[in-house]
């Protein structure tokens, strides 16, 4: 049940765009170990003035190709995220052409309670999931 946002620069292609998102999926499903169908992407396209994403002072430079990835999600362990943020960009790399220093990604956690899957309804609470 993670929800990703998935912030780009405008221009890519339809087949380009669906298989980001096919990996993205891919990766969080082997990493955070959730069901193939639990999938919950929002893609953002901006014109390339809209984002500024700079190194952060670690000396690198950023193209036009970045991609900003952030993650809601519950609890997960530390060793998941950090095989996360490696599977990820080395799967975004060699299948989307996506260089390493483009890719940045964000994960915010949150608790059982702040899930709402529909008809308003917590439904981890519940115990409906």
């Amino acid at each position: 049940m993670p929800l990703i946002q998935i912030d780009l620069i405008e221009g890519r292609t339809d087949s380009e765009i669906k298989l980001l998102l096919d990996t993205i999926h891919e990766v969080l499903v082997e990493t955070f170990e959730i069901p193939i169908n639990d999938r919950f992407q929002i893609l953002h396209q901006h014109p390339a003035n809209e984002m500024i994403i700079e190194d952060t002072g670690l000396g690198f430079k950023r193209s036009q190709n970045v991609v900003v990835l952030s993650i809601t999600s519950r609890q997960r362990k530390e060793k998941q995220k950090v095989d996360f943020y490696q599977k990820v960009v080395q799967a975004l790399t060699n299948r989307c052409g996506i260089a390493p220093e483009d890719i940045m990604i964000s994960i915010t956690i949150n608790e059982q309670a702040d899930w709402s899957f529909g008809f308003g309804r917590a439904q981890f609470l519940t115990g409906e999931l």
